[in-house]
Order: C-alpha cells, then sequence, then structure tokens
C-alpha cells in the first residue's frame, strides 16, 4: 500500500475521520538507527499522530510533535509540513525492553508546535499522563481544541515490512450538543479495529467493515512521505558560524570535521580543502 491519508465524513453524523498508512515513511525514518523495538514504534505511532494531526488543520507551515521526559526514551520528534513530507529522530538510553509508553517516557509533556508561512506561531503542551500516546493525543484535543477524538495508533518495527498506520475520529467543530450518543456508537466500532486490517486493507473496505451499516463518504487521499532536507551546503552553512581559528584547530587535530544528521544518519565530511571558502570569507571581512 502507497503512505497516503484520506479523509472521511458520515452523514448521518456530525462526526469527520482520517485513516492514514505511512509504512514507506516509518521504514525511512528508522533506517539506520539502531533503535530498540520500544523507541521505533514510538516513533511510528508519532509519525502517524503528526499524520493525522495535520490533516484536521487547515495551514500552509510546518508542524512539529514533540515528546520530551524523564525517561529511557528523553527525546522523540517528528517534523512535517502540509505536503506531508515528514522526518522523524529519537533519543533514549538504558535498557527499553519490554517497557511500556509511560515507563519509557517517564514524567513527560506532549508539545505541538504549528509554525504557519503568514501568522503567529501556536504551540500547545500537554502533559503525557495516560497509558497510550493516542489517549494522551485525545487529552490534547480536549483541552485545545475543545472537540471529542478518538485516536487509534499502531506501529511494528519489528515486521517486515516495516508497518505504521492510524484512525481519527472527531467531532465536526460546530457540532450539536446531542451527537454524544451517536460518537460513542462510532468510537465503539472503531475500537473494534485490528492492526492487521488497517495495515493491509483498501480504506474503503476497511471503513465498510466498521461501519456497513452508516453512510460513509471518503474524500481524496493526500500522499505523506519522508524527506530529510539535510545537505552538505547546511552544514556547511552551521560551520560558517564557528571561529575559523576553532574550525583550524580541529582539523589539525582530526583531518576531517564530520556532521551527521540527527534524522536520516547520513554523514557528511569535511576535509581543509572543503572549508577553504569559509577561510576566504572571513579573510575578506578583515
Amino acid at each position: 500500500m502507497t503512505d497516503q491519508i484520506q479523509r472521511f465524513l458520515f452523514d448521518d453524523f456530525e462526526i469527520r475521520g482520517e485513516i492514514a498508512q505511512a509504512h514507506q515513511a516509518f521504514q525511512q525514518c528508522i533506517d539506520n538507527h539502531d533503535y530498540p523495538a520500544e523507541v521505533a514504534n514510538t516513533i511510528g505511532e508519532l509519525l502517524i499522530a503528526t499524520s493525522l494531526l495535520t490533516a484536521t488543520l487547515k495551514f500552509e507551515g510546518k508542524i512539529t510533535v514533540q515528546i520530551q521526559g524523564d525517561g529511557p526514551l528523553s527525546m522523540a520528534v517528528i517534523n512535517a509540513n502540509q505536503d506531508l513530507e515528514v522526518r522523524g529522530t529519537a533519543r533514549w538510553k538504558g535498557d527499553t525492553t519490554g517497557l511500556s509508553f509511560l515507563e519509557l517516557i517517564g514524567k513527560g509533556n506532549l508539545m505541538i508546535t504549528i509554525t504557519p508561512e503568514n501568522g503567529e506561531r501556536y504551540q500547545g503542551i500537554v502533559a503525557l499522563e495516560k497509558a497510550t500516546l493516542a489517549a494522551c493525543l485525545e487529552d490534547y484535543f480536549v483541552q485545545s481544541e475543545q472537540l471529542a477524538t478518538k485516536i487509534s495508533l499502531f506501529a511494528d518495527s519489528q515486521s517486515s515490512p516495516k508497518q505504521a498506520a492510524g484512525l481519527l475520529i472527531q467531532t465536526l467543530p460546530a457540532s450539536s450538543e446531542n451527537h454524544e450518543e451517536d460518537f460513542a456508537h462510532v468510537c465503539a466500532l472503531a475500537s473494534t479495529i485490528k492492526a492487521e486490517e488497517i495495515y493491509t486493507l483498501k480504506n474503503d473496505e476497511l471503513l465498510f467493515r466498521l461501519y456497513h451499516q452508516e453512510q460513509v463518504r471518503l474524500f481524496e487521499t493526500q500522499p505523506i512521505s519522508f524527506k530529510c532536507g539535510c545537505s552538505k551546503e547546511r552544514c556547511l552553512s552551521s560551520l560558517a558560524s564557528l571561529d575559523p581559528t576553532e574550525i583550524k584547530e580541529i582539523l589539525e587535530e582530526q583531518e576531517s570535521i564530520e556532521m551527521r544528521c540527527e534524522y536520516c544518519a547520513t554523514t557528511y565530511s569535511f576535509k581543509e580543502q572543503d572549508l577553504q571558502i569559509l577561510f576566504t570569507a572571513t579573510d575578506q571581512k578583515h
């Protein structure tokens, strides 16, 4: 299946939904990283969660969804833009074998930062107090948007190929107050979904299996893709902020400077001849 997200609406209820699969993007996010299964699966869930969040927002710009805690998994982050080009990374230490989500994170927060191309930057923070990332995100929607939301997240870093998918069910912003029973009904059926179904079934088949008694309208799909954005030029720009004397001292010690991208694990190596442009620019200033 291709990596994609697809919106759907219930014709008879004031409820919308999003369904996403991002198997290849998940694979590319964790490639070249030696993540333990628990950490990798959290990245997969976070990737799907970010995609679902992005699809509920109408903006042009970037979104960052980040977990920070004092447990073995101290940080996990996914960056995305309005085109659902995503990348992610994580930092961990120690043995994570068999740890639950809260044991991995410890005491921590979920931060959602939206940086529109036009307009003010927004950041929402919610404490990570529920047993799953999905439940913590549901809390976020209730607190920040006052929208009843049901989220299901699935990720399997041990399967071949890697798999990540998810489902979001949400009341419409202008919904009436007497639709709680409808929302409970739709969520109860969503809770029966199995990982294998959302990984492998086409969206229309999956939704028919869940809601064959309801009128569900599917909209066009939007692709999800991995895109890091790192480059040798960007690394060179970062080095330009250092004092040239410091750069020369490092080169005398180790002959080259290596910079590794945290996201895609690409390593860029710079020898003295590669950095001459920096020394020349400094000389010209003086």
